[in-house]
């Protein structure tokens, strides 16, 4: 229980990464708000966790206002966020990828973790407490071509993570981010551009430990570095990732 009491948004909770964290963060003893573009599976998610469900357009700053009014309303106070929802455009020549695709990636991948810390810092900086963990990616470490700017994207949410632990370690809040490898989740398909028995084979070829991630594997990472165990550490950008990075 190691998450005892404690209280946690999850965005992209509706599905891949964000269930799983989702689950284990419910198992360790968390409330959780489980919010989610797709408020169907946010809700069929939270129906068998025992959870909140709230549709939230991250990219949009009125819908993340409400999603941090909700859960202040409904949990009581937010312990932790985990921003996690993101997207990523097909594998394109970096200057073929349209105006419009590198916008929606930069608003959900970025923006919405300027959004969630306008919406919720100051409610933590209130408690002096708080713990905020930003998924990331191996992208934003190793980056692979024809997926320029999602890589992009991602390494900026590893910088973000570090600014942000420096700004808010005085006021009593951690900030950490995962790296994962590419896993088992709705956007595995759009990382490999299609969805081969071959694509596949290929892509394990560059992960030592011989697998993609799991939901589960982000899962005890997030859960560490979101419990009071990690109480000393912040600004790590922790690679979950089978070797992929070494």
């Amino acid at each position: 229980m190691r998450l005892k009491d404690k209280t946690a948004i999850i965005t992209g909770g509706g599905s891949g990464f964000g269930a799983g964290i989702a689950a284990k963060f419910i198992a360790e003893g968390a409330r959780v708000m489980i919010a989610d573009i797709n408020t169907e599976a946010a809700e069929t998610v939270a129906a068998e966790l025992g959870a909140l469900a709230q549709e939230v357009d991250v990219s949009d700053a009125a819908s993340v206002e409400a999603m941090a009014r909700t859960a202040i309303d409904g949990l009581g106070h937010v312990d932790i966020l985990v921003n996690n929802a993101g997207m990523t455009h097909l594998p394109t020549p970096m200057e073929e990828v349209d105006e419009d695709a590198f916008d929606r990636v930069f608003a959900v991948n970025c923006k919405s973790v300027y959004l969630t810390a306008r919406a919720l810092v100051p409610h933590m900086k209130s408690r002096h407490s708080g713990a905020i963990l930003n998924v990331a990616s191996t992208a934003g470490v190793s980056p692979r071509p024809r997926l320029n700017w999602y890589n992009a994207s991602k390494g900026w949410m590893i910088t973000a993570t570090r600014t942000m632990a420096v700004e808010l370690a005085p006021e009593g809040i951690r900030v950490n981010a995962v790296n994962p490898v590419a896993g088992e989740t709705p956007l595995l398909k759009s990382f490999l551009g299609e969805d081969t028995p071959e694509m596949r084979a290929k892509f394990l070829s560059t992960i030592p430990i011989g697998r993609f991630s799991t939901p589960e594997d982000i899962a005890n990472a997030a859960c560490y570095l979101c419990s009071d165990e990690a109480s000393m550490v912040t600004g790590v950008a922790m690679e979950i990732d089978g070797g992929r990075c070494i």
